[in-house]
């Protein structure tokens, strides 16, 4: 196999010629560390391809057999493995834990190959850091690929792998999968396990998955991550078939809430619009029900989530400096992580109590506004992608820490509300700019309803395909 027919096939499709015998696990390998070698100077994706990637151990069949993966330098854990969480802090950290999500990854045949960009501490929805610098969009080299994936997302759109692992504690898997054009699944708090050692992450806020370019791609990583294991705090409905399975079965007629006006202080760009209508009539042809759904929430209620939790973000920075026997200063953490820092050393104990208090009412809120949907239709983000060096970025000196999170409240206005929630949601590459930038558009199911998401994302993806739209910068248009 050469890289160009490589390039084209996404990891399901790849898995099926190493079970045909047409390719092995190994050529894959090489295949990914070519485009990594020829396309990551330009993008700087990938922190780290590893030295010993052709002869990482994986399972020998399962439905990503052979699959070469790449691993967000945040969240789940290699043991023995780099993971350097994008800050000096934690520079030179390995862990000794081997994470659950890895277990399952390598027993469905999955090889992870290496690791990828994030910013520090996820904290960021853009892709810069003072430790790995930034992290270039393939579609514009002079944009953002978004955060906190950034890696993730810039290696998967370019090429170097068709899967990559990602996580999302506010829009970190979304805001990439918009700005990159690719599939991105916010899971159901507790679909997936943070076992052993992060169970229901940050009070269910943050989420493991991948981010992919297809469809059948997303549904069988799924099958693979999705499950219970003891210690878990709760327990969510399972699945009444495997999820690959919904790809054959039928929709049914749904209830679909539109969102065609902004949820934050950031307007929405007319060609955003443009897309969220396009897609509103398509469905209508489809058969469902649409009606608009007013904001489901206040922006100034999710503001005072991110501060409150801030002070929790104090303690783990308080113990990882124990760790290490390095100081939290302006040569260890960013400037804006250093401002969140201070906060919620000043919130204290009482950060904890607003915190709990304020989830609850806005998971209450948004409860009754969404009722009467099945789905909800949102814009993912409500601008393409900007330049490097915006406002939002950790490494900005000029903001406080109330404007900053304030900021952030504004920008990913359709994002952060479902992880207060726990519904799954997917941003999916549904339309272009006139510029050619990707426009994503997000669709939110019920909580614990995974199935329905796959199987309107297959309509989607049936009626406006997406899958042979190539970014300026792929690894075969270099060969």
């Amino acid at each position: 196999m050469r890289l160009n027919e490589y390039v084209e096939f996404d990891a399901t499709g790849l898995a099926s010629l190493v079970d045909s015998g047409e390719v092995s696990s190994v050529e894959l390998t090489h295949l990914a560390r070519e485009a990594y070698e020829l396309i990551n100077p330009s993008i700087n994706a990938v922190v780290e391809f590893y030295d010993d990637a052709e002869t990482v151990v994986a399972a020998d069949a399962g439905p990503f057999n052979g699959v070469p993966f790449l691993r967000k330098d945040i969240g789940p854990t290699e043991a023995g493995r780099l993971q350097e969480m994008g800050s000096r802090l934690f520079k030179g950290n390995r862990p000794e834990t081997e994470s659950f999500f890895f277990r399952r990854a390598r027993d469905a045949g999955l090889r992870i190959v290496g690791r990828t960009t994030t910013t520090e501490f996820g904290t960021s929805g853009m892709s810069e850091s003072m430790l790995h610098g930034v992290t270039r969009n393939p579609w514009d080299v002079a944009r953002t690929t978004g955060g906190s994936s950034a890696g993730a997302a810039a290696a998967v759109a370019a090429g170097i792998t068709p899967i990559a692992h990602g996580s999302d504690g506010g829009g970190s898997i979304r805001i990439p999968a918009s700005w990159c054009g690719l599939v991105g699944l916010n899971p159901s708090r507790g679909r997936i396990s943070g076992g052993p050692n992060n169970q229901d992450g940050a009070f269910g806020l943050s989420r493991p998955f991948v981010l992919c370019r297809t469809v059948r791609d997303m549904a069988a990583a799924l099958d693979v991550f999705s499950g219970p294991h003891p210690g878990d705090p709760f327990i969510i409905a399972q699945p009444n078939r495997p999820y690959s399975q919904e790809l054959s079965q039928a929709t049914g007629r749904l209830r679909v809430g539109v969102a065609r006006t902004k949820w934050g202080a950031v307007d929405i760009e007319p060609q955003i619009l443009y897309a969220l209508e396009s897609v509103a009539s398509l469905l209508l042809q489809f058969g469902h029900s649409v009606a608009d759904v007013e904001p489901p929430y206040d922006s100034a209620d999710y503001t005072k989530i991110l501060l409150s939790g801030s002070c929790f973000t104090t303690r783990w920075l308080d113990g990882a400096a124990r760790e290490f026997g390095r100081n939290i200063d302006k040569d260890t953490v960013e400037e804006i992580n250093l401002k969140l820092y201070a906060l919620g050393r000043d919130r204290g104990n009482a950060g904890v109590h607003e915190l709990h208090e304020a989830l609850r009412r806005m998971r209450f809120a948004v409860g009754e506004a969404i009722e009467d949907f099945d789905i909800l239709l949102t814009p993912t983000m409500p601008i393409s992608a900007p330049p490097h060096g915006g406002i939002y970025a950790t490494t900005n000196p000029t903001l406080s820490a109330e404007e900053y999170l304030a900021a952030d409240a504004a920008l990913y206005q359709y994002l952060g509300v479902f992880n207060v929630t726990g519904q799954p949601s997917v941003s999916l590459p549904l339309a272009q700019s006139d510029d050619g930038l990707p426009i994503g558009l997000q669709i939110v199911g019920r909580f614990g309803d995974e199935a329905t998401l796959v199987r309107l994302a297959r309509d989607l993806e049936e009626a406006e395909p997406w899958n042979t739209r190539r970014p300026n910068t792929f690894a075969v248009e270099k060969c």
